[in-house]
């Protein structure tokens, strides 16, 4: 049995990525998905959140009229621009979110290991290092076996991102994105770049680093060299 943490920051990549471990083999985790199951009507974690966030006197509306929580409006409230109590915000909601998903994780982990003791379990997760260094689950990052990092410039990780949000806005409205609405997407995912831990700081902690910043096929050949040392 092998426990590997899939990381790297926003418009790294790491889900795409994340898709050619498991499509040579490897078992998935995605945090996030779990973390959006976990959030779902009747869910503690949903009703922690809303619980929490009510209490605060400038704290948006959560609730979409679906009775779903609104997501998007809790990351814009959290993320809030500098001079605001950003880090509050971002820590409160880890300590809800990170222990029930990490615990189910584990849960799932160890329902594959069960039934293949030589599995390959891949947890992908944007956080590892920065919610272990925060405290809202302490020695994350140890839990792992091997650690991987994607890895890209900033300045591409912004245009990936800044593209992908540009998308999924303009389907949602119908219409393409002034301006001025493009600026405001911009200095959303810099400040959420800039909430995570650099990959400078990340690459001496990880056993293994792949640059995707270029050609695709180099990233699938890194991911290859790797699957084969694991399985060696």
């Amino acid at each position: 049995m092998l426990r590997i943490g899939l990381t790297g920051g926003l418009g790294s990549g790491k889900s795409a990525v994340a898709a050619m471990f498991a499509a040579r083999g490897a078992h998935l985790l995605e945090a996030d998905a779990i973390g959006r199951e976990l959030m779902q009507p009747g869910q503690p974690v949903y009703a922690a959140i809303l619980q929490y966030f009510a209490a605060l006197p400038d704290a948006p509306a959560l609730l979409r009229p679906d009775g779903q929580l609104d997501r998007a409006a809790l990351a814009q409230y959290v993320f809030a621009p500098q001079g605001e109590d950003k880090t509050g915000r971002i820590d409160a909601l880890s300590r809800i979110v990170h222990p029930p998903v990490i615990a189910e994780q584990e849960r799932r982990a160890q329902e594959i290991f069960a039934r293949d003791s030589n599995a390959i379990v891949m947890v992908e997760s944007a956080l590892i290092f920065e919610a272990d260094r925060a405290g809202t689950a302490p020695g994350l990052s140890r839990r792992f076996d091997q650690l991987v990092l994607v890895a890209a410039p900033e300045t591409l990780r912004i245009a990936r991102t800044v593209d992908r949000v540009r998308r999924e806005r303009e389907r949602e409205l119908r219409r393409g994105l002034n301006p001025a609405e493009i600026s405001a997407i911009e200095e959303d995912t810099r400040r959420r770049i800039a909430a995570q831990i650099p990959d400078v700081e990340k690459i001496p902690r990880c056993d293994y680093v792949i640059d995707n910043s270029g050609p695709l096929e180099q990233t699938e050949a890194a991911v290859e060299r790797i699957m084969r040392a694991w399985r060696t």
